[in-house]
């Protein structure tokens, strides 16, 4: 009886406790000046792009620094940048930072040698929202004394409150998820 009646209160309550699972993804610092705006690889869809090019455009910082792992046809971050051209956006406001990074903490790495390298201090840092909590941790983990401020990209496939009603949103939550864990576990 008080097994069925726990199964009925969470059948009941299940929204509330896929959307809380959801929104404990996201971190949203709100946009704040900056001395750049780091933009991560991994965006098949161009929105963390066109967010970090609207911030910039907005006044949050002068240019985008737009991170790219190499893909088949190059680097990513030259690619991006050409998508971002196409949609209005001039190549004056980005600057490519190509690198071979095969994670978000050697991507944290290599952003954070760069900074450093030309004393920036404090950066916006653009991802996608279900990316952003993890994201800026392990940027601020990799890089002490660096002031970050994250602003998340809205996903295609994930929303904090109907991530379950697809299958693409549902990968993204579990696959997040399982890097989010193996994050603490020091992985």
């Amino acid at each position: 009886m008080a097994a069925g009646a726990l199964a009925g209160a969470l059948w009941l309550l299940r929204t509330f406790i896929w959307t809380a699972l959801g929104s404990a993804l996201e971190e949203n610092d709100g946009p704040r000046k900056a001395e750049v705006i780091v933009v991560l690889g991994g965006d098949d869809s161009g929105n963390r792009i066109l967010k970090a090019a609207e911030l910039a455009r907005a006044g949050y910082a002068p240019y985008v620094l737009v991170s790219g792992p190499k893909s088949l046809l190059g680097h990513e971050s030259d690619s991006t940048i050409e998508y971002a051209r196409r949609q209005g956006f001039p190549n004056s406001l980005f600057e490519p930072l190509p690198n071979d990074s095969d994670s978000t903490r050697s991507e944290a790495t290599l952003i954070g040698a760069y900074l450093r390298a030309r004393g920036i201090r404090k950066i916006l840092l653009v991802t996608s929202n279900f990316h952003t909590r993890r994201a800026a941790g392990l940027v601020r983990h990799e890089n002490p004394g660096l002031q970050v401020d994250v602003v998340p990209a809205p996903d295609p496939y994930f929303t904090p409150g109907g991530w379950w009603k697809s299958r693409n949103g549902q990968k993204t939550f579990l696959i997040e998820w399982m890097k989010t864990v193996a994050t603490w576990a020091g992985m």
